[in-house]
């Protein structure tokens, strides 16, 4: 077998002693007669080794095997790295050919470079593999021709306006998709962009070693990539049924796909087309794309920094008729608020009475800041009687990918939502579920729970102090102890910016923070119903840190002189 050769240019020969570097076979060793004294096997070998193969073999012999394996190691490393700076160098050289040009032979590359034949035929697969090269048996390598753009036909897709459309006339609720909400949190924004618009944890608060680990002991479990039990693993269920607390059991939960997925399989389990749903204004918008895209008719009912106004939920059910009402209880998106605690019996209280469900997104209650306190149960948790259905998920204090989330209920609307979810998407990948086990089963993941929790207390904190000393003129009327995001009320305008704002002025000012480098949230696609204001909301966890937070707040002062000339305080 050849010996790897390093990637080398030549040097010139001086003295009797020539000093052109000469590639080395493995094979040759220096001073190969010395003799050598024994050494001990080496501890990382002997504990690695199995005892029943090691037992009895001579310890020359194993550190024989050990240096054999090192050598063979760093001999793959060598080669993988002068594959990459051979194809690298040929990438940079491909101008002095023409389309179909032929290049050096294999012969002349070796020569040239001083690396193995090995090493060349690797190179030149990488690059043909990119669309670069192309190698025809017997005659070489020759630079790829560039395809030729063929004409795409031109259609008339004008027919579906009225293929979509056509059924729909007797819907009560139109049941056109809008995305804008959802994909302004999941876009990323352009190169040079901070993103003040992201819903996920930036990938320095990810835990990604640790999702890594687990996902790799998960897939060499037995069965790990059999069929899972559609309800979700029963270790998974278990562990979900003891983090809501009360008297859930894991009889009473279903491993879903995420939040998302969760709360959709709840609204079309709980609700029938055409039904108004009570949601709160403002809330989250991916949840209002939910009840429209189901042909549901969203109902607002206002929250204050004490969460859903009790009164005014109380004046939405008997109005509508509706049978189910979402909120977030905790840390609510957008505002942040908290369901206060004399306030929480009466939601319960108020949907039995109208013979309806609540359906509790609990989606950031591992998003807690370091200053919290205390939190609340989740509602689900007080209920027994099968009024709350509760969605819970690791996403958020994980990983956009992460996506195993939560369903529990009690009683016949369980397996409604049995039958949904299977018919929807069958199961849960069996290795994310297991993955997902061994997470939260490490000691990472409560080091990990308390690391984004002082963290994004400190980020809040920064946003909240430059806010307040570059924007003053930016209400924020409430500052959560939990969450990723501020809620942040825009001035009224004057004149033309007046005019602005009556028609879009937070497309506006939108708009002029993308010019200023920064991406927002405007504040309108969480509202369901006309807002009483204009509001942004800006997230403090999917930067890189507090000195992007302050870079972006600096920005941002420019978008506000230019949206709002005159409103800046003095």
């Amino acid at each position: 077998m050849s010996a790897a050769r390093t990637l080398r240019t030549a040097t010139s020969d001086q003295g009797p002693n020539p000093c052109r570097p000469q590639a080395v076979a493995g094979k040759v060793r220096e001073k190969a007669t010395t003799p050598r004294a024994a050494r001990r096997v080496p501890k990382p070998l002997a504990s690695g080794t199995p005892a029943r193969w090691a037992a009895g073999v001579p310890a020359e012999v194993l550190t024989a095997i050990a240096d054999r394996s090192v050598a063979l190691l760093c001999v793959f490393m060598q080669e993988r790295s002068s594959v990459g700076e051979l194809a690298d160098q040929l990438r940079r050289e491909f101008d002095r050919y023409s389309p179909g040009g032929k290049l050096p032979s294999s012969r002349a590359l070796v020569e040239r470079f001083r690396v193995s034949p090995v090493t060349v035929s690797r190179a030149l697969a990488q690059l043909a593999a990119e669309g670069l090269v192309v190698t025809r048996p017997g005659a070489g390598a020759f630079r790829a021709r560039p395809a030729r753009p063929t004409a795409a036909p031109v259609g008339d897709t004008s027919w579906q306006e009225v293929a979509l459309s056509a059924d729909g006339a007797a819907d009560l609720v139109p049941r056109s998709v809008d995305a804008t909400g959802v994909i302004v949190s999941l876009a990323a924004p352009p190169p040079g962009v901070i993103e003040f618009s992201g819903g996920y944890l930036h990938a320095s608060l990810q835990p990604e070693r640790a999702m890594a680990a687990a996902l790799a002991r998960a897939g060499r479990r037995p069965g790990a990539w059999g069929r899972p039990p559609m309800e979700g693993l029963p270790e998974l269920r278990d562990w979900f049924a003891r983090t809501i607390g009360g008297s859930v059991t894991a009889a009473e939960v279903l491993v879903s796909a995420g939040g998302q997925t969760s709360l959709t399989t709840a609204l079309r389990a709980l609700a029938p087309p055409g039904a108004p749903v009570l949601v709160e204004s403002p809330t989250y918008p991916g949840m209002l794309a939910i009840a429209r895209a189901a042909g549901l008719r969203p109902v607002p009912v206002p929250v204050d920094p004490d969460g859903v106004r009790p009164e005014l939920l109380a004046d939405a059910f008997r109005a509508t008729g509706a049978r189910v009402f979402v909120c977030q209880p905790l840390f609510q998106n957008p505002t942040g608020a908290v369901l206060a605690p004399d306030r929480r019996a009466q939601v319960l209280r108020i949907a039995r009475e109208a013979g309806a469900f609540v359906v509790e997104d609990d989606f950031v209650r591992r998003l807690a800041h370091e200053d919290a306190g205390q939190l609340p149960r989740p509602l689900i948790a007080d209920d027994p009687d099968g009024v709350v259905v509760h969605v819970g998920s690791l996403t958020k204090a994980t990983s956009p990918s992460f996506r195993v989330s939560a369903l529990a209920a009690r009683g016949p609307a369980l397996e409604r939502l049995r039958a949904i979810q299977v018919v929807d998407t069958f199961f849960v990948p069996r290795p994310l579920q297991e993955a997902a086990l061994e997470l939260v089963g490490s000691p990472a993941w409560p080091r990990h729970l308390r690391s984004i929790a002082a963290e994004l207390r400190v980020r809040r904190d920064a946003m909240t102090s430059a806010l307040r000393l570059r924007l003053p003129e930016l209400a924020l009327p409430h500052i959560p102890s939990g969450g990723y995001h501020l809620w942040l009320r825009l001035p009224d305008g004057s004149g033309s910016a007046s005019r602005a704002f009556g028609s879009g002025g937070e497309s506006a000012f939108t708009a002029a923070a993308l010019r200023a480098g920064v991406a927002l949230t405007p504040g309108r696609p969480y509202f369901s119903a006309e807002p009483p204001a204009a509001h942004v909301r800006l997230s403090f966890a999917a930067v890189a840190g507090t000195e992007e937070i302050a870079e972006g707040v600096r920005r941002l002062r420019t978008a506000c002189d230019e949206v709002f000339p005159g409103k800046r305080s003095t």
